[in-house]
């Protein structure tokens, strides 16, 4: 853990449960304080509990990322109880599947909303801290889904979004010291991926099974494998790495 870690003041959208919880919980490990932010205050506090008994600093926060107003709200409070957020993860999202012909405008402006506005409202507020501390990180999750996925035109238009906005946000802030860079998970274990099985009509070990026949390493991915390269990420050792989208899917991508 970096002396500078221990002063650092993390945000993680969507932290209350599987790939946002994970990150929250090794961000806070790495020495950083850490806001869990979710649109449920209520179900952050399970995480910041855990982080507190380890030692750590955390905070619950509840808040609509695609809520303009909310999101200013929001970083005022973290930066007031927890310090000037030089470190933002912006994992929340949802699902909204179905085929082209099925999915509706609701659905399709629902997710783009959380994804896309979210990401955007999340780091144009957190951006003015990491530029006055000279130092900021950002991270945006992707998914190997924005590589194209049947029945998830919107969430994969959403995450190909996500990395053309990585690559600007690369170039406009890495001038002040901030780097930002997105990971593309493939399968991994959570809420969402269990969703998506029952989607598809099938039991979540059925889904698992037939998706790990095809993944090089033999297995699923867990949360704490993104996490751990969300930590790589916003470290000290990472000043060097920018605008880059990184696959965690246990093989290569088209």
């Amino acid at each position: 853990m970096s002396a500078e870690a221990v002063h650092r003041t993390a945000v993680v959208t969507g932290g209350a449960r599987g790939i946002g919880a994970a990150t929250a919980r090794r961000l806070a490990r790495d020495g950083m304080a850490v806001a869990v932010l979710d649109l449920d205050e209520a179900a952050c506090e399970p995480v910041v509990d855990e982080i507190e008994s380890a030692g750590g600093r955390a905070l619950a926060v509840g808040a609509d990322v695609g809520d303009e107003e909310a999101v200013r709200g929001a970083v005022a409070r973290i930066a007031a109880e927890l310090g000037p957020p030089t470190v933002l993860v912006n994992n929340a999202g949802i699902l909204r599947d179905n085929l082209l012909f099925k999915m509706t405008a609701a659905d399709w402006d629902a997710v783009l909303g959380v994804h896309l506005r979210g990401a955007f409202l999340m780091s144009r507020e957190t951006q003015q801290h990491m530029v006055e501390a000279g130092w900021g990180r950002i991270v945006n999750l992707s998914s190997t889904s924005a590589l194209g996925n049947r029945g998830q035109a919107n969430y994969s238009a959403a995450k190909a979004g996500l990395q053309g906005f990585t690559k600007t946000l690369a170039i406009e802030l890495g001038r002040y010291g901030v780097t930002v860079n997105a990971v593309a998970p493939g399968f991994v274990e959570t809420e969402m991926t269990a969703a998506t099985a029952a989607r598809m009509g099938m039991s979540f070990d059925q889904l698992r099974e037939a998706v790990v026949a095809t993944i090089p390493v033999g297995r699923s991915g867990k949360p704490e494998d993104i996490a751990a390269t969300v930590s790589f990420l916003v470290s000290e050792d990472a000043g060097y790495v920018s605008g880059q989208v990184v696959y965690v899917a246990g093989g290569p991508t088209d």
